[in-house]
């Protein structure tokens, strides 16, 4: 349905160009109107998207680690992430954009705290070269999806 009616404004604007050339306003500030109901209506529509994205009960975080990180070689990574939300958010962890769901040494833990608030920690522990990387904890339900990041970088004791 999107897919048709963008082709279908593209047409009208299209045709209406054309039209001011014909007429000899090409070069001109000559503007034409056009009047698209389902134009307007996807216009007026994404108030009321902004209204349901902004809804009192979607998932936000309320807690969460420091961005920056910076972790010994075999020592643990640890990250905290505390969401709020009604219905409860689910928490989801992502590394390099990728998520997170098998590592050999990644634990993570869930509460729930109350009926509207989850707290999680991701942990990796002993820790790689290869666990350097730009962490996020995304917290989603019906309403929302809010997301924190995090970077981790090691160094080595000498």
């Amino acid at each position: 349905m999107r897919s048709v009616l963008a082709i279908s404004l593209i047409l009208l604007v299209f045709a209406a160009v054309l039209e001011g050339q014909r007429r000899g306003g090409g070069g001109g500030k000559r503007r034409t109107s056009i009047k698209n109901p389902m134009l307007t209506k996807m216009l007026t529509d994404s108030n009321s998207r902004s209204e349901y994205y902004s809804n009192p009960n979607g998932a936000r975080i309320l807690k969460s680690s420091h961005f920056d990180y910076e972790y010994i070689l075999g020592h643990k990574i640890s990250f905290l992430c505390e969401a709020k939300g009604d219905p409860l958010p689910q928490i989801t962890w992502y590394k390099d954009g990728m998520e997170l769901y098998y590592h050999p040494y990644l634990q993570i833990h869930e509460w729930k705290l109350g009926n509207d608030t989850l707290k999680s920690k991701m942990e990796i522990d002993p820790t790689t070269q290869m666990d350097a990387g730009t962490y996020e904890c995304h917290a989603n339900n019906k309403y929302a999806i809010d997301r924190k990041a995090f970077k981790a970088d090691f160094f080595s004791e000498t």
